[in-house]
């Protein structure tokens, strides 16, 4: 009896595992026709939209050999009137992308995924906002930079004071602007600085205006003195027409009467000043002593009402 048993439960397992491997047969079957059923919708799909997929390639590739050459066309254009290389590649290279964008633009258009085209375009929103957002201060530094190449307001080679800081301006990129000292130290400032800060910049003119100060002895004719001065610096510094020495007695100091002489200079570079201010100081110096005009030393007069009180 207890055989029987087993016997029957053996044959329905087995009744049960046939059931179970023929359900599983018929899903893969099914699986494998609904496979097929769309390889071949593709298939016939792709046939249906090969002229479009064929002419969005086209239009891609136009546009894309069209921004290589338009981002050459652009360089050479951009040579004439932006002289920092790193500007006009920055420039050509944006051209160039809106060039490729609008290709891909077009060609989705095409193959009529307009809902792609939608979701790309929010997506590319979102991503272009959160990357302002993480890198404000590095774009804020990049259209500082490009602002000062495409107003010409700072150039390589200028002398600039800006930010507490003084020298020749060595190199200007997108990002900052590196400045050589006259002690020879570089120092590196972000562009954003410099546009947001007042700063002057001494070859934007080619022509400056510079001044030395001098004292002459209580002695002297100060008619004479400012004749002599205005002369001697008039024959050494060449003015041109609209310019002229200019000569102000300034104040009656302890031990001289001090004046200031103002003249012009080229503005090739501030180093010219300090020559200058050099070189009028030894021509002062040397017509002075010519005419026998004392310079004289800081000295103190002492006067006492009863001159027997000094000596005792």
């Amino acid at each position: 009896m207890f055989k029987f048993l087993l016997l029957i439960q053996q044959e329905t397992e087995d009744s049960d595992l046939g059931k179970d491997v023929e359900k599983v047969s018929e899903g893969f079957k099914s699986s494998w026709d609904k496979m097929w059923e769309r390889i071949f919708s593709w298939k016939e799909s792709l046939i249906e939209y090969l002229p479009e997929i064929i002419l969005s390639l086209i239009v891609f590739t136009l546009c894309y050999i069209l921004s290589i050459y338009t981002k050459r066309w652009v360089k050479k254009l951009l040579s004439k009137v932006i002289k920092r290389a790193s500007i006009r590649s920055l420039v050509a290279n944006v051209v160039s992308i809106l060039i490729i964008l609008t290709g891909v633009v077009i060609a989705v258009s095409l193959l009529n995924m307009s809902n792609l085209l939608k979701g790309i375009l929010a997506a590319g929103g979102i991503a272009g906002l959160a990357v302002a957002l993480a890198f404000q201060g590095a774009l804020a530094n990049t259209f500082s930079g490009v602002f000062i190449s495409l107003n010409d307001i700072m150039n390589v080679g200028d002398y600039v004071e800006t930010n507490g800081y003084a020298g020749t301006i060595e190199e200007i990129t997108l990002r900052n602007t590196r400045i050589r000292e006259v002690d020879n130290n570089i120092v590196v400032i972000p562009n954003k600085m410099i546009i947001e800060n007042p700063f002057k910049n001494y070859g934007l003119t080619l022509r400056i205006r510079t001044k030395i100060t001098c004292g002459v002895h209580y002695d002297c004719d100060m008619r004479f003195v400012k004749e002599l001065a205005t002369d001697a610096i008039s024959k050494h510094f060449s003015q041109l027409d609209y310019e002229r020495v200019e000569f102000h007695w300034l104040e009656f100091g302890d031990s001289s009467i001090n004046f200031q002489i103002r003249f012009w200079i080229a503005a090739e570079s501030y180093l010219n000043v300090y020559e200058a201010k050099s070189e009028a100081m030894m021509v002062i110096k040397e017509v002075f002593d010519e005419n026998s005009i004392n310079i004289p030393y800081p000295i103190r007069t002492l006067e006492w009402a009863n001159p027997k009180d000094a000596l005792e």
